[in-house]
């Protein structure tokens, strides 16, 4: 895997308004002739920031198929503005879907991975809503994390855990990705119940691949399993790589993944 040739230029958009505006960046690439084609769009995981090797490979595929491509970051996160310890998951929400309009008003594949997956249930929720869910052509999940606040944090809090977040409003915890701890806010525990996906039926109205590694220790390969029951009326299919990790960036790792993203670029 190489970097992107002609590295595709930032630019920013403006969400939320005074005290709760923040500058959003992204980067936008177009095809040279218009193909008809969705539009790919990135949707990262906690921390994490599009100029990611899957972030990258999503954009180099959608230039070699001739479809365009939209990375963003999250505020706090990467080239946006804003505080990550401001961040939860209805205002990254919020930030998707002013990009989603802003940059891929026509179709769109919504590619989530970890927190991302759960931030793109939640848009074509939201999508759907406003009747704009017929838009999304397609998702592809990498090692969904969608209700992780809830099902994956909340449980497992030791007792200095739920003492710093009643006192301090966070905790921290060592990350195995960066030598800055991982920070969890109250807000965002809070927050991620109201956003709770895994309480019902998901219906997308369109396909789904899930891609899952079996050696996940992030999040186990049973908490996508679980995502599948809550996708009964959907053409859904998933990807279990046995030796597979949370990160699934291996060149085998993209080859999957582009081959579920190609399926869906009609």
């Amino acid at each position: 895997m190489q970097d992107t040739p002609a590295e595709t230029e930032i630019s920013f958009i403006d969400v939320g308004v005074s005290a709760a505006g923040r500058r959003i960046a992204m980067r936008v690439r177009r095809p040279e002739k218009p193909s008809g084609q969705p539009t790919l769009v990135w949707l990262g995981g906690y921390r994490s920031d599009m100029t990611g090797t899957k972030a990258v490979e999503v954009e180099r595929y959608a230039t070699e198929r001739g479809a365009a491509c939209v990375r963003f970051d999250y505020s706090g996160h990467g080239s946006s503005g804003g505080a990550f310890a401001d961040g939860t998951i209805s205002r990254w929400l919020e930030e998707s879907l002013a990009v989603i309009d802003q940059a891929a008003p026509g179709r769109v594949v919504l590619i989530g991975s970890s927190m991302g997956c759960w931030i793109a249930l939640r848009a074509i929720q939201e999508l759907r809503r406003r009747g704009d869910g017929s838009r999304v052509a397609g998702l592809v999940l990498i090692a969904p994390a969608p209700d992780f606040t809830v099902e994956l944090i909340e449980p497992n809090l030791t007792e200095a855990e739920r003492t710093s977040l009643a006192e301090r409003g966070y905790f921290e915890e060592p990350s195995e990705y960066s030598p800055e701890p991982n920070i969890f806010t109250r807000a965002l525990i809070e927050d991620g119940r109201a956003n709770r996906v895994l309480d019902g039926t998901i219906t997308t109205g369109c396909p789904v691949h899930i891609l899952q590694g079996m050696r996940d220790p992030d999040v186990p390969y049973t908490h996508a399993l679980r995502l599948m029951e809550h996708l009964p009326s959907d053409d859904v299919v998933m990807t279990l790589i046995r030796d597979g990790d949370h990160r699934l960036s291996r060149e085998e790792d993209i080859a999957k993944m582009k081959q579920a993203i190609g399926t869906m670029l009609a």
